[in-house]
């Protein structure tokens, strides 16, 4: 596969799944001592990739949980955030600025900090209370959340089959090697026909939506240039809907929780107007020793697995790395 080193892909996913033991450990403290709402905080891809789990803490838990956005954070504060807070931060480098900040002010608050990193002697893990390491670059960091958020459930009485969704767990490095390989021809097919395409139209809602906006902001326009539209499967039919033209890429993100009629619905009013309608669904993938209630929760990991392929392919189309930067860690700003 273009691009594509497996002994690298498998050794990161599998540093971060063997962060069990430690995550486990920590959210039992955690637990035990007693905290009263969980901050997830993030900038850029990293907010949107806690969206997620602020989403499942909604739909199970009575938990105050809250995604934010560690600039916003910084300059807004909130009234709950003190000494019974939870903080986690998330940081591939470990050097993202306003996450450094937001560390620094959420520990001036009281609140308990930990971070998960690629770099244990970066900013991000030497500032946290608590860093959770795994091998540099690793990503995404669904791998550790779903851990963290789902001990944390269970602990709660909120999520009785942890034990055994974290027992197959363990085998998703092998599982999103298979997802890979078997979403090389449909991101093949789907760079050769947008290799000229300058605006996508994209859609995704529950538990993708984070997902949605990440691939939107950090990957087509952060690091292919593109103009992009995003928008909630929920939200679609409250002016994003006048957008579509018969020649308009709609990018579909479409995955297995109660939200999928949201998004089917989506579907088929795009499909009546555009030419050009693309859907990545997690269904079409097996995850073999995956049992079928969990699938759901893995759509963030599976779908970031298949345009992780669909990128790579544009970058090589486009003559575009996606490594080219004008201004984001360029510019002073």
């Amino acid at each position: 596969m273009l691009g594509f080193d497996e002994p690298e892909f498998l050794s990161q996913l599998e540093s971060a799944v063997a962060l069990r033991p430690e995550i486990e450990e920590l959210v039992d403290r955690l637990v035990e001592e007693g905290f009263d709402n969980l901050f997830l905080v993030g900038a850029g891809g990293t907010y949107a990739q806690m969206w997620p789990y602020e989403h499942l803490a909604r739909r199970r838990s009575t938990l105050d949980v809250r995604a934010a956005i560690a600039a916003e954070l910084i300059v807004s504060g909130d009234a709950r955030l003190g000494e019974r807070s939870v903080a986690i931060f998330t940081s591939v480098s470990g050097t993202t600025d306003d996450s450094i900040r937001a560390i620094d002010y959420c520990r001036s608050k009281g609140a308990h900090t930990i971070g998960f990193t690629g770099h244990p002697d970066s900013p991000v893990a030497e500032k946290v209370d608590i860093a959770l390491v795994t091998e540099p670059k690793t990503w995404p960091f669904d791998m550790q959340m779903l851990l963290f958020m789902g001990r944390l459930l269970w602990r709660r009485g909120e999520f009785d089959g942890y034990e055994k969704f974290a027992d197959e767990f363990a085998n998703i490095p092998r599982i999103l090697l298979d997802v890979a390989e078997q979403a090389e021809p449909a991101a093949i097919a789907f760079a050769e026909a947008h290799r000229d395409t300058g605006y996508h139209f994209l859609v995704g809602g529950g538990n993708l939506w984070g997902f949605t906006y990440l691939y939107s902001m950090c990957i087509l326009e952060e690091m292919q240039w593109l103009r992009t539209t995003r928008v909630h499967s929920a939200e679609f039919f409250h002016g994003s809907l006048e957008l579509l033209e018969e020649d308009t890429s709609v990018i579909i993100f479409q995955g297995e929780d109660e939200t999928r009629p949201l998004t089917e619905r989506v579907e088929a009013f795009a499909r009546r107007v555009s030419k050009d309608v693309t859907v990545f669904d997690t269904r079409d993938y097996p995850l073999v020793g995956i049992s079928p209630e969990f699938r759901g929760l893995l759509a963030p990991l599976v779908l970031d697995t298949v345009l992780g392929r669909v990128s790579k392919h544009l970058e090589r189309v486009r003559d575009h790395s996606l490594d080219l930067r004008r201004y984001y860690r360029v510019m002073d700003y």
